[in-house]
């Protein structure tokens, strides 16, 4: 971050007006290349040559100008483009455009030249398409994304000389890295260890210098993938000094001083309800029957009432913008002492929440709202499956456990359902698709990945944290106070058009209205749920879902159904909660939002947008790497399975067994030749008229894993698919055997 901001200051010049501003607009009112001499003809008398000469560098490294043969070119009028290349796992790649107007450019894996990704890049579109990406080159590195990377060892060159490639196989170079350990105590490297690289020079095609910073251990130990994981994604790990200092002045429990102003629920039966896992409290509910009615009340712990805005332990939360979690170890936003300690909801013990309180009609509608800030005292810690086995499953061991809340839950859990028919009702998506769960031993070592198990245990705490963070954001809104909402906009309409034309073959065709649209798809969630068709939906439909964000814009969030919608119940965790904290209290004091506030809050919502991507990227890629180490001793096992998703070169399979995914390439089956039908996702066998597609029962035994491309490959067992259907036309398919 301290680069950025060093670039963000342009040096000047010794006369006024002598600054980046003023030499962009001159490179604009000209309309053409400048050269040296044009440039400081024009800037006239006030012009330090040696502060032309850094600025004009300067500017060339914030992409803003490039160097031509005949001096220096503006960017933005030479049909170029700065901005971030990412580059897939197939080896294609895309600059994201730092201009967020224009869509992204796509660039074939010739033209990317030396670039890696991460890269901050200048590119030069090449050709424009009306409907689709343009294509473009790279035509110059500006910065390196990266500066260090976690690779692994794959041949000892020498004594201290060992060719390493990167674990991310998006960085398809290799280095040659020089290696001693730091003491003769310290263990050698061997083949396959990860090691941490400082990247060097260029010493040949694809191939570099680099220096081997830390030797972090053999690939298979789930703690050195979390930690390569980590460094892949630049994820934060010890906080900085000044950030500590900062959490070592607050005190370890609230005091009497703390409780002035604030409203004193200590009295009410509180309890939170989080994993078994779970370290840090961040909410906690209670429900009371009024008449026929409810009251909810949600407290949620008061993280600005000891991290102000601007300090360091704020600005280093900000940067973090939310934390990391990882199977075996979190990286949280907040210092332990904080997130566990001092703003957790413990049990019995006081201390510091922001409540909305809200009363609710029989039927589960919103009525009256109240936010304030409290004191509470949380009565019990419960986990969700406590509560499951007490309300759902009636075991009277955990209902006698649990016996002085218990009237409270049963209460809760009658609210619960009854705001869930009301989301339901309204249009509320509810994918429901498996989330894995790993366990380890004593070891520390994977011993099963499995499907979570879901219930309404932990619906109820879901139903009440999204009506809190509605009423706040509706509140804050009607107050006109800024607000980080949290937006999701509608699917993407070409993927939906395709969903419902596939539908429309199905037996869901008579259920379809005769124009379905983005209104349409919670209806055929349910009509699809419990059905053969229930796997082929939810998968589809997930895939037509663009990427919910942050924004101080209000727009809806499609998903939840919902006109109005912000994050207020996990500032712990969240930056974005923080932000909605601090403007309840603002409005609570009669503050006005300042301009410059205002300007901030987009800053800050770009920002902890794309920290929430790094986050979601991270915990996919080391969940990606235990498992495939958890199935690298289990080559020749056999599993029953289901196609998950289907492409032109094969298709891959979701395993029951363990909560794993694994490929059927086209090329391990020789028995025909397949078409892949895009518009119908499925594979057809031009012969046979042999068919596979999604939901579709498979069994198939796993025939090789690969820890250096992360993947699975299954081979598909002799009549381990369901029976063939009747030959499908050829027409619009790419005819495929192998790849």
């Amino acid at each position: 971050m301290a680069a950025r901001r060093r670039r963000g200051k342009s040096p000047k010049g010794q006369g006024a007006g002598l600054d980046a501003a003023a030499v962009l607009r001159i490179f604009r009112d000209s309309g053409k290349p400048l050269s040296e001499k044009e440039i400081l003809r024009e800037l006239g008398a006030q012009a330090n040559v040696q502060a032309v000469h850094r600025l004009l560098d300067n500017l060339q490294e914030a992409g803003k100008l490039i160097r031509v043969q005949s001096g220096y070119g503006l960017v933005e009028s030479m049909r170029l483009v700065t901005g971030i290349l990412e580059i897939s796992r197939s080896g294609v790649g895309y600059v994201l455009p730092e201009d967020k107007r224009r869509k992204d450019i796509f660039i074939h894996p010739k033209d990317i030249g030396d670039a890696w990704h991460g890269d901050k890049v200048v590119a030069a579109v090449t050709r424009e398409r009306k409907d689709k990406n343009h294509e473009g080159r790279v035509a110059r590195i500006i910065e390196r994304g990266v500066k260090t990377l976690p690779c692994r060892i794959i041949k000892r060159m020498a004594k201290d000389l060992f060719l390493c490639q990167p674990t991310d196989s998006r960085h398809g170079m290799s280095f040659m890295v020089d290696y001693l350990p730091p003491t003769p105590n310290d263990p050698e490297p061997n083949n396959d260890d990860i090691m941490n690289v400082g990247i060097g020079e260029k010493l040949d095609y694809k191939v570099y210098s680099g220096k081997g910073l830390e030797l972090l251990g053999a690939q298979g130990d789930v703690s050195v993938q979390e930690r390569l994981v980590k460094l892949n994604h630049s994820i934060p790990g010890p906080f900085p000094p000044t950030a500590l200092r900062e959490a070592e002045t607050l005190p370890d429990v609230p005091g009497e001083a703390d409780f002035a102003g604030r409203k004193d629920l200590r009295k009410l039966d509180f309890v939170t309800i989080d994993g078994a896992k779970a370290r840090d409290f961040d909410d906690a509910v209670y429900v009371k029957k009024r008449g026929r009615g409810y009251t909810l009340w949600v407290a949620i712990a008061d993280v600005s009432h000891y991290v102000p805005e601007g300090g360091a332990l704020d600005e280093e939360a900000l940067e973090r913008g939310n934390s990391y979690y990882f199977p075996q170890s979190v990286e949280p936003m907040l210092p332990e002492r904080i997130s566990n300690g001092l703003c957790s909801l413990n049990p019995d013990v006081p201390r510091l929440a922001m409540v909305a309180e809200i009363d609710f009609t029989p039927k589960g509608l919103p009525g009256r709202t109240d936010f304030y800030a409290a004191v509470i005292e949380s009565k019990a810690r419960l986990t969700y499956s406590q509560v499951n086995r007490a309300l759902m499953l009636g075991d009277e061991a955990e209902r006698a456990g649990m016996a002085k809340v218990l009237p409270m839950l049963e209460t809760a859990e009658k609210l619960a359902r009854a705001i869930n028919e009301v989301r339901t009702a309204r249009g509320n998506l509810d994918f429901d698709l498996p989330e894995p769960e790993i366990l380890f031993n004593f070891q520390g070592e994977t011993q099963d990945i499995r499907r979570k198990v879901r219930h309404f245990g932990h619906q109820i705490v879901e139903e009440f944290m999204i009506a809190a963070n509605e009423a706040v954001a509706r509140f804050l809104t009607e107050k006109n106070a800024p607000v980080l909402y949290r937006v999701h906009p509608e699917p993407d309409p070409a993927k939906l058009e395709a969903l419902f034309k596939l539908l429309a073959t199905t037996d869901l065709a008579l259920k379809l209205p005769p124009t379905p649209g983005a209104s349409d798809l919670a209806g055929v969630l349910r009509d699809a749920s419990g059905s053969d068709l229930d796997f082929l939906v939810s998968r589809l439909a997930i895939r037509t879902m663009m990427q919910a964000s942050y924004s101080p814009k209000l727009d809806p969030h499609f998903g939840l159904a919902s006109t109005c919608y912000c994050h207020f119940t996990s500032p712990i965790r969240r930056y974005a909660d923080l932000v909605v904290h601090r403007s309840l209290k603002s409005v609570f004091a009669g503050k006005a939002p300042s301009e410059k506030g205002l300007a901030r809050l987009a800053k800050v919502a770009e920002h902890i947008s794309r920290r929430e991507r790094v986050a979601m990227e991270a915990e996919r890629e080391i969940l990606k790497r235990v498992t495939v180490h958890f199935l690298s001793d289990k080559v020749g096992r056999q599993f029953t399975g289901v196609i998950g998703s289907i492409a032109d070169f094969g298709f891959w399979v979701e395993l029951k067994e363990v909560m794993a995914e694994g490929m059927v390439r086209l090329s391990s089956l020789s028995d025909d030749y397949y078409t892949y039908f895009p518009e119908r996702h499925e594979l057809v066998g031009e012969r046979t008229g042999r068919r596979f597609r999604l939901g579709q029962p498979v069994e198939v035994e796993l025939t090789n894993v690969d820890m250096g491309r992360l993947s699975v490959d299954l081979g598909l067992l002799e009549g381990g698919e369901s029976p063939a259907a009747a030959p499908a036309p050829r027409r619009k398919g790419s005819r495929r055997r192998r790849k």
